[in-house]
């Protein structure tokens, strides 16, 4: 392998920045959710793609996993496992976005906040924020993590 990619595969620094980016990214985007899961559960709805009995289990369990998967990445517990998990759930949303974007059907994603007025970014937005988290996801699946918050010259 490249020297350059093998130093940079096992940068504790760059490893923590990218776990800690991801890990806040996840505990931010929960705490609305769990402060408010009957909205939550509206928005799920309106993504129009799991049954009206999954629904309302959806939206009180989703939360608290995007919520300890974050902090597990935080962390450092279970790094790679942690993102991992981070990546099926947004993997998930991507083929969710993309099933609207592919039906012209605009909605609000609830990614960050309950949005009560309406307004929320394109699908196509939506698609490309998610993707990019999603390839912050790979790196600490293929760094050569240690746990906890292990950072050493």
């Amino acid at each position: 392998m490249n020297t350059a990619i093998e130093n940079a595969m096992t940068n504790k620094k760059l490893e923590c920045l990218v776990r800690w980016t991801l890990g806040g990214v996840f505990v931010y985007a929960s705490i609305h959710k769990i402060l408010d899961p009957s909205e939550f559960a509206k928005i799920i709805y309106g993504y129009q793609l799991v049954p009206g009995y999954v629904i309302n289990l959806s939206a009180i369990i989703l939360p608290f996993v995007e919520l300890f998967t974050g902090l597990f990445l935080l962390l450092g517990i279970y790094p790679r496992s942690s993102a991992i998990l981070a990546n099926v759930m947004l993997g998930i949303f991507m083929v969710a976005i993309s099933i609207n974007l592919i039906r012209g059907h605009e909605f609000d994603c609830g990614c960050f906040s309950v949005n009560k007025n309406g307004h929320t970014a394109s699908n196509i937005e939506l698609l490309i924020r998610d993707a990019i988290w999603f390839v912050f996801g790979l790196l600490p699946i293929l760094f050569r993590t240690e746990r906890l918050f292990v950072i050493r010259s």
